[in-house]
């Protein structure tokens, strides 16, 4: 099955790159297969340093072809492995598997990062034909029975092979993926499981295309400058602007980004307007051509049905079983032990923001889209903080290199110098080399921080070419951001909340960037989901490192640091609105949980109902907090890799809490504590298991003490 639907979709990339095949003979074949080879730069490593991609070269037309090429190459390494009539070896086995799949990696590794972060009609017209042979790939590897025969002969000896730690570990991990992909089925079970992974492939990837497609179809069309009241000159002409690209010449659009609140309610006069904006964000995806919420429902049932197979009550289980929480009644345990406490201090903050609006002549009650508006007057009030004061303070370079790369020569004591020769795949989009503390060259990163049609919403962290000392690989990483860009000669400012953001996703950065392990399959982010978000949060709590503050927040024109007297008001406010940025995050993630804690046999569920039905089983359900993602366009739950995982923020912010509080205790901002952070926790990647690389760090299993102050919810 698998050889005939490759050949099938090979033959269709012919015709999508451009090729015409005049007539059916072989010769006619074999010459347009030696030009797609000869011009497709995706089928050679790359000669640019550390294998960047030359995005000069690659075009849209090149990537069906080396993808579905990789495939078939791949494929065949795999069968070779499993059908080798020698003994299974740590090398003809595992290592080979390590070192398999080059073309495909490679391939894959642009081709999705770019339909994130730059897509186009072509692009995600090709990620949707090769969702599915992708997903059977996938299960052609694990659902092997010799294949697997060979890896589970290594696992039950693996004590007794005289290999490294690492080596063991490599071997642990490849077993643990082989049994949870269904390795141990029946054939007819198998057989189930593939039909479940097509179908489950090709709704998350057709999930992904309409959240883009609403980004642009929710964007909000205002009609008058008047109506946006509050917004300063600048922001009122890039709404001017962006209404001009999207065909509404003389009018005014605001885009929705992927959270239910949105950064422009803040600053809204117009309460009309506000309603209009968090409706047409809170609404996305429950109707129209682009709706998602029956894809919702599908998703959960698929995701059950496949756990159910594999021998797990719920999709939350079968998730849960190799991160850290191991189960699902953990992570219940730890929201539960926190909702009294942040319910609390949620409910006192709207009745401060309640007493604001009839303070200030607002003769309504508290709803979702006055929250943030008022909540800032609130701020102010307390704190006399003014976030237009602080503005000026923010602009993005500065916080960039005078923030970000400040704190990492600090701590680690690398460098980020910038690469404008290397070429780019969007002009906002900027290239550096970091080099070590020694001058040695590290990694190459790409910055692409600033929002335009194309790219999802949200921010992330994601490689091009991973490092590996056995494949002789360095690191090429990217962050991408979705920051507001300002029109063309002016400053571009960033929120506070933006500014945290580019911290955390340069921890994330940095963890692909310090990695020094040998197998690829454990370098780097190849961490469990719960782990992976501690090093990026850890790295945002320096955004409010006195030291660091004053080396970048200072006025974007006069050069002055931001007055002691306005940054102890900002430290002071970092407290305030606790109460609803813990509880929207939370109820979030408790929906994702319950959605996939639902048993096979359960029904489709309406998604308005089943989510404030989780809501009210949890205490969470307040009417002026909503979950900060609805189903409907829950990109980490549906589409995204963290289904049933989304709690694995906050288990990891208890690491990251804990572990600032440890490093405050050593010094704070210094090179020794920052190299040994970096060298047990950043560089390891996957070869120790977390809890054993944290507490070699910390000297102890975490507590919970510090995230509460660090939340302000003690």
């Amino acid at each position: 099955m698998h050889k005939a639907l490759l050949a099938v979709s090979i033959a269709a990339s012919f015709m999508a790159t451009g090729c015409s095949i005049a007539n059916d003979t072989s010769a006619t074949q074999t010459t347009v297969a030696q030009n797609v080879q000869m011009l497709n730069p995706l089928l050679t490593p790359s000669t640019l340093q550390y294998q960047a991609p030359d995005f000069s070269i690659i075009k849209d037309a090149h990537f069906q072809p080396a993808l579905e090429q990789g495939i078939k190459e791949h494929y065949q390494q795999i069968l070779n492995i499993a059908n080798n009539s020698e003994a299974p070896t740590f090398s003809n086995t595992i290592v080979a598997m390590e070192t398999s799949g080059e073309l495909l990696n490679r391939t894959s590794q642009v081709f999705y990062n770019l339909t994130g972060s730059n897509s186009n009609p072509t692009l995600l017209k090709i990620q949707g034909e090769m969702a599915p042979v992708m997903a059977a790939h996938s299960d052609n590897i694990h659902l092997n029975s010799a294949l697997f025969s060979r890896v589970d002969s290594l696992y039950q000896q693996r004590d007794l092979l005289n290999l490294t730690a690492e080596e063991v570990r490599l071997i642990e991990v490849y077993h643990q993926r082989f049994v949870l992909a269904g390795a141990k089925l029946t054939d007819q079970q198998k057989a189930q499981i593939r039909l479940l992974n097509e179908e489950q492939s090709t709704l998350t990837n057709e999930f992904s295309q309409r959240l883009l497609a609403l980004t642009k179809q929710n964007a909000v069309v205002v009609d008058s400058a008047d109506e946006l009241a509050g917004l300063s000159d600048s922001e009122i002409r890039a709404a001017k602007m962006d209404a001009e690209v999207q065909g509404h010449a003389g009018k005014y659009v605001i885009n929705i980004t992927n959270t239910t609140r949105q950064p422009v309610l803040a600053k809204l006069e117009n309460r009309q307007l506000r309603e209009r904006i968090w409706l047409a964000s809170a609404n996305r995806g429950l109707s129209g051509e682009n709706e998602t919420a029956s894809l919702v429902s599908r998703l959960a049932q698929l995701r059950a049905e496949r756990a159910k197979l594999l021998g797990f009550k719920s999709w939350a289980d079968y998730q849960l079983a190799p991160q850290m929480a191991k189960t699902p009644e953990a992570v219940y345990s730890m929201f539960g032990s926190m909702v009294p406490a942040v319910v609390a201090n949620t409910e006192k903050e709207a009745a401060d923001i309640q007493a604001m609006i009839t303070k200030t002549g607002g003769d309504f009650t508290l709803a979702p889209w006055d929250w943030e508006f008022y909540a800032e007057k609130v701020r102010q009030d307390k704190f006399d903080l003014d976030s237009e004061t602080i503005k000026p303070y923010f602009e993005f370079d500065r916080v960039l290199q005078d923030g970000v790369f400040f704190t990492l020569e600090k701590l680690y004591g690398v460098t980020l110098k910038p690469r404008p020769d290397l070429p780019v795949y969007h002009e906002d989009v900027k290239a550096y080399e970091m080099f070590d503390v020694d001058g040695s060259s590290m990694a190459i990163f790409y910055a692409d921080y600033f929002a335009r049609e194309g790219k999802r919403g949200g921010a992330w962290m994601s490689s091009f070419v991973g490092q590996s000392t056995l494949l002789d690989t360095k690191p090429v990483v990217v962050n991408v951001m979705n920051i507001k860009k300002a029109p063309e000669g002016e400053p571009t400012f960033v929120s506070y909340d933006e500014v945290t953001t580019m911290f955390h996703e340069m921890g994330h950065g940095t963890h692909g960037m310090f990695s020094k392990v040998k197998y690829p399959s454990l370098a780097g982010t190849s961490v469990s989901r719960d782990f992976v978000e501690f090093p990026s949060t850890f790295e945002e709590d320096w955004a409010a490192h006195p030291e660091v503050l004053a080396n970048y927040a200072k006025h974007y024109q006069t050069g002055e640091v931001i007055p002691e007297a306005l940054l102890q008001k900002l430290l002071n406010s970092r407290s305030f609105n606790q109460g609803f940025d813990t509880l929207e995050y939370m109820a979030a993630a408790l929906v994702d949980l319950e959605w996939h804690s639902l048993p096979a046999d359960a029904p489709q569920q309406d998604v308005a109902t089943f989510e404030a039905a989780a809501l009210k089983k949890h205490g969470v359900d307040i009417a002026a907090v909503p979950p900060r993602y609805k189903s409907s366009f829950f990109a980490h739950s549906f589409p995204g890799g963290y289904s049933a995982s989304y709690y694995a923020y906050m288990w990891s912010e208890i690491l990251a809490a804990d572990a600032f509080a440890y490093v405050q205790t050593q010094g704070g901002l210094n090179r020794e504590i920052g190299m040994k952070y970096r060298k047990t926790i950043r560089e390891v990647g996957n070869s120790v298991p977390p809890m054993e690389a944290y507490q070699s760090f910390r000297g102890q299993a975490p507590t919970t003490e510090a995230l509460l102050k660090r939340r302000g919810l003690n």
